[in-house]
């Protein structure tokens, strides 16, 4: 069992990762992109060939003055899971909303759903973003529903899928395998620390591509 001060240090880091999310949101919202790149570790991977919190600034400071006007996430289910007591994973919500320019001088306003596969490091005492894994359901303008396929719907670009469900195999179980007659078999419970990784079916991290 566990002594009283890993327990404290894991309910804390419990809260210092959620706290990592909230402040992730309001720092990008409101522009201050010191805040925000400071989330991440200090030698984040920007590009291929590129590292750094200046890099990642650069990179955030053009497309957020290209394609946004302004944004607003809100941040929902957060489940965290422990590597080690400097390590971690995480799986969070995100339902967003885009002002967002068009080609023809309009504006259209974009909702987007959502969730963030995390890997999240202690370095120096702070808990900070290594790496986030963005996977999208829909976006799209707030008067059109996205029914059907191809559900990220950004003004001036085709529509295109997103990978929200890329990662999770039950998504393609479930539709695949109806029910059956009777009583169905029900799995055993995923350990404490390795929920995600049984959702995966013991799949490896997902890779995580650099901008």
């Amino acid at each position: 069992m566990a002594s009283l001060e890993q327990r404290l240090d894991r309910l804390e880091s419990l809260d210092e990762i959620r706290q990592l999310v909230a402040k992730y949101s309001l720092s990008l919202d409101m522009r201050d992109l010191d805040a925000h790149v400071n989330l991440f570790a200090p030698d984040i991977r920007v590009s291929r060939e590129k590292s750094g919190r200046g890099h990642l600034k650069r990179w955030l400071d053009d497309t957020l003055r290209l394609q946004f006007t302004g944004t607003s996430h809100h941040i929902g289910n957060h489940v965290i899971e422990f590597d080690d007591p400097e390590h971690a994973r995480g799986v969070v919500y995100s339902k967003n909303e885009h002002e967002t320019p068009c080609a023809d001088g309009g504006t259209e306003w974009v909702i987007m759903q959502m969730i963030y596969w995390d890997q999240y490091e202690r370095i120096d005492g702070r808990w900070l973003f290594r790496r986030r894994l963005p996977c999208y359901w829909y976006a799209t303008d707030i008067n059109k529903p996205p029914v059907g396929d191809n559900k990220m719907r950004w003004p001036d670009r085709e529509p295109y899928a997103g990978a929200y469900h890329e990662l999770w195999p039950s998504w393609a179980e479930f539709w695949k395998n109806p029910p059956g007659d009777g009583e169905p078999d029900v799995a055993e419970p995923a350990p404490l620390e390795a929920f995600l990784t049984t959702m995966r079916r013991g799949a490896a991290e997902p890779k995580i591509k650099v901008r």
